[in-house]
């Protein structure tokens, strides 16, 4: 058994949700760095590759959201079994989400491949334009190889479910060193090469470009660099979940479905993934909405989005990790204790976003250009989207937070409510009306996303003190893993009441 999950139903509730959020917290630190490593280098090629990257991401972003919103069926299935004492079900619930995901993300690599050149041309770039070729180009290669992404987000998932944050953020880690090293040879070669420079290996660099003639692959290299380094993390968390050495040890039995178990996923991770994919496609809809002000507009939205990563780390770890404890607690029927767990990490969240929107706002201009170097013009706009948009930054993190303990609990349509709530009623039109109407151009997309966020968490957070989510999605009763159609999972359509995922 792993001496690494944390105990979170009982005893104190302040440290353990620390201990449990922090390794997010540095996991999502390096996820960022992929993205700023990809922005970083293929920035120093120019604004319309940055721009490509910008048009590319809301598809990448949508087709891994469609799957990916099936992991928090497992995170939530793996956390409430084990509250519940139920850890002979854990193993078949983690194998089931698992395999299950593996083969959706599958179906949707194809697609999206299919699709890239229509998506692309939708979203706002003009077929035939360089960023428009180089936006397919990206986005191919990317789609080619989610299926190593997707292994990878799986194994974070259901380790999280377990309480065990430390060993993904370590596996996070390795891949994070991988993709760092590759991205700047497989963008730009021995060719112009930032590295050689900085190292004072000029000559070594003259020397590999006579002899290969190497000069990166550009946009994609920055894709195959990605690709690669989650692959190989997706492959060493897998030996490790058959390991056993976790806590969680699969078979091959757990891997092939059972309709039963896989019904009890998609009532959870259905919602889910509409809740993240919507999210994507509103990121999608609203890049388009920026390309109306150009393609200066574009590159300083995909900066800001990428900044909003970084800044919204804490956030994002304590909210997986609030996840994790309300699941643990609803399964051990302690729903008090999840609930003072969410007003724990809500009130955390927002004193610490505070202090960071302050430090965006006063330094935007800088931390704006270090991303596209020599582009005034995406500088200007770039530090208009922080200048606007940082001081709502705390109300998003208590939205999250909030959201996060309805998914723990098995309440993903209210989650999904909410996102929808968000981006199509608080933020798209008025991001549409703003520009068009008022001719605020993309100020006035950032002036809505400052809105949404307030109002979102306002709404989100007034539902939650209802109480209506405190029911878990487990019961002590169900049949424990082993042969058999349930393999250790009630049919929900059997279970009744106690079986169903609330609507609340």
């Amino acid at each position: 058994m792993s001496q690494r999950d944390v105990d979170l139903t009982g005893g104190g509730l302040l440290k353990p949700l620390l201990v449990l959020s922090l390794p997010i917290v540095a996991s999502q630190l390096m996820q960022v760095a992929y993205n700023l490593a990809d922005t970083f280098w293929v920035g120093q090629l120019g604004q319309a590759p940055v721009s490509a990257l910008s048009y590319s991401w809301p598809i990448v972003f949508l087709v891994i959201s469609v799957a990916g919103g099936f992991s928090v069926a497992g995170t939530t299935l793996v956390a409430q079994n084990k509250g519940a004492g139920n850890d002979d079900r854990v193993n078949h619930v983690a194998g089931q989400t698992i395999a299950f995901v593996v083969l959706t993300s599958a179906v949707l690599s194809v697609v999206g491949w299919l699709l890239a050149p229509l998506l692309v041309e939708l979203i706002g770039a003009a077929p035939g334009s360089r960023e428009y070729v180089l936006a397919v180009e990206y986005t191919r290669t990317i789609l080619l190889g989610v299926f190593f992404v997707f292994g990878f987000f799986m194994f974070q998932a259901l380790l999280r479910g377990w309480g065990d944050t430390t060993t993904p953020m370590y596996l996070m880690l390795f891949g994070v060193v991988l993709n760092v090293v590759a991205d700047p040879f497989l963008v730009l070669g021995f060719h112009d090469n930032l590295v050689f420079e900085v190292l004072g290996l000029q000559g070594l660099q003259n020397s590999l470009y006579a002899a290969t003639g190497f000069a990166g692959f550009g946009v994609q290299g920055a894709a195959i660099a990605t690709v690669a380094s989650r692959g190989v993390a997706a492959l060493v968390g897998m030996a490790l979940l058959f390991s056993g050495r976790l806590g969680i040890q699969l078979t091959v039995d757990d891997l092939r479905l059972k309709l039963a178990t896989v019904r009890k996923i998609v009532r959870i991770g259905l919602p889910a993934s509409i809740d993240q994919s919507t999210r994507a496609l509103g990121i999608t809809v609203l890049t388009a909405i920026v390309a109306i002000a150009g393609d200066d507009a574009v590159a300083a939205f995909g900066i800001g989005n990428r900044l909003n990563s970084l800044v919204f780390l804490p956030a994002i770890g304590l909210a997986q990790g609030t996840a994790t404890v309300v699941g643990q607690n609803l399964g051990a029927d302690q729903a008090e204790r999840a609930e003072r767990a969410v007003y724990y990490a809500a009130g955390l969240i927002a004193v610490v976003l505070a202090g960071v929107a302050a430090v965006a706002f006063t330094f935007a201009e800088p931390i704006v250009a270090v991303f596209i170097p020599g582009e005034p013009d995406v500088i200007a706009i770039g530090a208009q989207y922080l200048y606007i948009v940082a001081p709502s930054f705390l109300f998003l993190g208590v939205y999250r937070v909030t959201a996060s303990a309805f998914r723990g609990s098995g309440n993903t349509r209210t989650a999904m409510v909410f996102t929808i709530l968000s981006l199509w009623v608080f933020r798209v039109p008025p991001a549409y009306i703003l520009l068009t109407y008022f001719d605020m151009g993309a100020a006035g997309v950032f002036w809505a996303t400052a809105l949404s966020n307030v109002a979102t968490a306002v709404v989100a957070l007034a539902w939650f003190t209802r109480g209506t989510w405190k029911e878990r999605v487990v019961d002590d009763d169900d049949p424990g893993a082993g042969p058999g159609p349930a393999a250790g999972i009630e049919d929900p359509e059997a279970a009744g009441a106690d079986g169903e995922v609330t609507d609340d």
